[in-house]
């Protein structure tokens, strides 16, 4: 089933509208007709199934027939990015909305390459976002992460922002694999971190200041293994396990 994307403030009706770019991928590309069974998400745990009930102007007529609650995974995950050389960076965030990210936050680190002043920031944020839209559209995920505009990790790092649970991927000696901080949070606490973060960095790493930065916050240094993985690899490798652990925590409390 053909799935669309509105914000929730679009889908307090019983007929919703597409409009824009939605509307005219229904109607010139996937060639939607009255009675077509179409879904909505809304980014906000909301899945609507609704029907084609007619095109005016055009702009496609849906009828709710259905609404499915979604409730957020129990850890809301934030990927601190460093952003990589490309367009490797839209893939990140296509892959962090399918493994549950909550939210991205892109990183303009020391040995990052891109460099924006504010109005390219705000503008590639935007056009990032919209990745994260298509990737929920393709993967059905009910909850749309939020990516920030990208900032320093000294500018991130100014907001003290409080996570039960903040990892950062790291090469020097000493770093742990992530599951042993799972486990001792668990141990601590009686339950899985209900908020957690993972800094990844670029290629060749952080730097030792940006790293003592952000070990200084609060972060723990974890292994991702005995190979040194691409900053896209790491990112996938660390949201993996997080988001395998979030959904372990899901099964656990149905058993």
């Amino acid at each position: 089933m053909h799935r669309f994307h509105l914000p929730p403030a679009q889908c307090q009706a019983d007929r919703l509208l597409l409009s824009g770019a939605e509307a005219h991928h229904a109607i010139h590309v996937l060639r939607l007709r009255r009675g077509d069974r179409v879904t909505v998400l809304n980014g906000a745990g909301l899945e609507l199934l609704c029907e084609v009930e007619a095109i005016e102007r055009n702009q496609p007529v849906l009828a709710l027939v259905e609404k499915r609650s979604h409730p957020p995974l129990p850890c809301q995950i934030t990927l601190l990015q460093a952003i990589p050389k490309g367009k490797l960076i839209e893939s990140i965030i296509q892959k962090a909305t399918e493994l549950g990210a909550a939210r991205v936050v892109p990183l303009l680190a020391e040995r990052v390459v891109t460099r924006l002043d504010s109005h390219e920031a705000a503008a590639k944020a935007a056009k990032w976002q919209a990745i994260a839209v298509e990737a929920v559209k393709q993967c059905g995920a009910p909850w749309l992460p939020r990516v920030e505009t990208p900032l320093t990790p000294t500018q991130f790092l100014a907001r003290k922002e409080p996570f039960d649970l903040a990892l950062v991927g790291s090469l020097q000696a000493g770093a742990k694999h992530p599951r042993e901080y799972v486990d001792a949070y668990r141990a601590a606490h009686g339950r899985f971190p209900q908020t957690a973060c993972v800094w990844i960095g670029p290629e060749g790493d952080f730097t030792l200041s940006e790293l003592g930065e952000i070990q200084a916050a609060g972060a723990l240094p974890i292994t991702l293994g005995p190979l040194v993985l691409r900053t896209d690899t790491a990112a996938l490798y660390s949201l993996s396990f997080l988001n395998y652990e979030a959904q372990s925590q899901i099964a656990d409390q149905r058993v």
